[in-house]
Formats: C-alpha cells, structure tokens, sequence
C-alpha cells in the first residue's frame, strides 16, 4: 500500500477541522478530502462536503465523531470498505480491536491522538496499528507528517499518550495563564503580563527543540549561582513539588481514559 489519496473524513469536528487546515496549509490538494458531517456548515474550497456516506472507495476513512456515536457510524460505513481500505481512528476509548471487529473488512486500523496544533503543523501524533504492513505504515506517517512529528506507539500506552498529547496542550496553557496571572499580581498589567509570557513560552519553546541540550539542563545554565533564576527554580524544585503535580495531572488524565475505554467496551458488549 502506498500514497494515500483519497481521505475519507466521517465527522469534521474541532480536531477534524483542525488536521484538514493542516493538510490543506501544507499544500495538500483539497480534492482529495471528502467530510461526511450533517452539521458542518460549509468546507473549505475544494472539498467536497456531505450529509451521507457516499458509495464509492477511498483509500483511507478518517473517523472524528464523538465515541457514542461509533457503532451507528460503523454499521453505515463497515457494507462500503474494502480490503484497500485504512481506518484512522481520532475516537477516545475505542480500541484497535472494537474498530477490527466493527469494521472487518478494512485493510488495517490505526488509533491517532493528534491535538489541535495539527492545524500549524505542530502537533505531536501518537499512533497505534493493527493489521498494517511497513509499506501502510510508512503510508500513515508521510499522510500525517504534514501536521506535526507522528509516533508509533504501543496501545497499551494510548491512554498515557492522550494525556500528554491530547491533554497537554491545556495543562500548558493553565501554566502561561498562572505565569501572567503572577506577573500581574506584581505588579504588570495583565495584558503585559500575558504578552510577556506567550512571547517566553514561544521561544524557550523554539530554543529548546533547536537546542542540542535536555530542557533540564537549558534551566542549569539559564540559572547562574545564587541568582534570580536559581531563587524561582528553588520554589519549583522544593520537595519535587513540580514534578509531582504534573505526574499527578498525567496520572489522573491517563487514568481517566482508562475509565472511559472500560465504558465503551462495557457499553459494547451491553
């Protein structure tokens, strides 16, 4: 199986949305975008859009509804696919084995955690297969790669990778919102404050990816001894008081996804 061409989009939600501005910046050729949504309003020019499944092939069907809607999508879609026919799914707690058994005559599925940055060419993609070859999965890379760094992980670990890639994002923003929240109340105003701290964020962040040192070690030679840095990093560092709290914000996120792939499969199998 090679270049994927044809993309079917069942569902064109936030996510959805965000991945085709992804693809279509990237230069993709809108043609080969299909969205099946009753409730998008309209498409970006050139891609068709759709209030039922259409009778015809594509190469792969990119699913973004929400997970209680799956089997009712499922049952539709399952009579059109082909043997040549990838699966991509976005649906939380819908595992590579619900979507084989609900859909078993796809070539091959993948479970995707993208987050919204898909749309900048910036999101990290988890990836999860079942029944792909190299030749697909070297397919579903250079089909995603466009929107950020794609990597293939065990699903075992899905639900961690949905809270750091999928959550993530969110807990970062809060940490911006609380570094201008405490600029603020020192003294800036708060549109300084937040200024400040995106205009930060957004080159640590630049310098740190381009950078050939760990970001543990960019913070030691950012704090010289006995300085302003070393005083703030001494708060943060206190009884690993940092490192604690986001283990416990990726546990609680993680776990919760757990809780909800118990429940699709409960709700299966009811």
């Amino acid at each position: 199986m090679g270049r994927l061409d044809s993309i079917l989009i069942v569902g064109c939600g936030n996510m959805g949305g965000a991945m085709l501005r992804g693809w279509l910046a990237a230069g993709a050729d809108p043609a080969r975008f299909t969205i099946v949504d009753p409730y998008l309003a309209e498409a970006p020019d050139g891609v068709a859009l759709l209030r039922e499944l259409p009778e015809r092939n594509f190469d792969a069907v990119l699913l973004g509804v929400k997970p209680q809607g799956f089997a009712e999508v499922a049952a539709n879609l399952a009579p059109q696919l082909t043997g040549s026919t990838l699966v991509l799914s976005m649906l939380a707690g819908i595992e590579l084995a619900s979507l084989a058994a609900a859909l078993p005559q796809a070539a091959g599925w993948v479970r995707i955690m993208p987050n919204l940055a898909a749309a900048l060419g910036k999101s990290p993609m988890a990836l999860a297969e079942r029944g792909l070859d190299a030749a697909a999965r070297d397919g579903v890379a250079a089909l995603l790669a466009p929107l950020g760094a794609p990597e293939w992980i065990d699903e075992a670990q899905f639900d961690l990778a949905t809270a750091l890639v999928g959550s993530g994002p969110a807990f970062v923003y809060r940490f911006i919102d609380a570094l201008a929240a405490g600029g603020a109340a020192l003294g800036f105003t708060p549109e300084q404050a937040q200024r400040l701290a995106l205009a930060m964020v957004e080159g640590a962040t630049q310098l740190a990816r381009q950078s050939p040192h760990s970001p543990g070690d960019l913070a030691r030679m950012v704090a010289s001894p006995g300085g302003t840095t070393e005083a703030g990093l001494k708060v943060l560092d206190q009884d690993q008081a940092l490192e604690k709290l986001v283990a416990a914000t990726l546990q609680a996120a993680r776990d919760r996804g757990a809780e909800l792939a118990a429940y699709a499969a409960a709700s299966k199998e009811s």
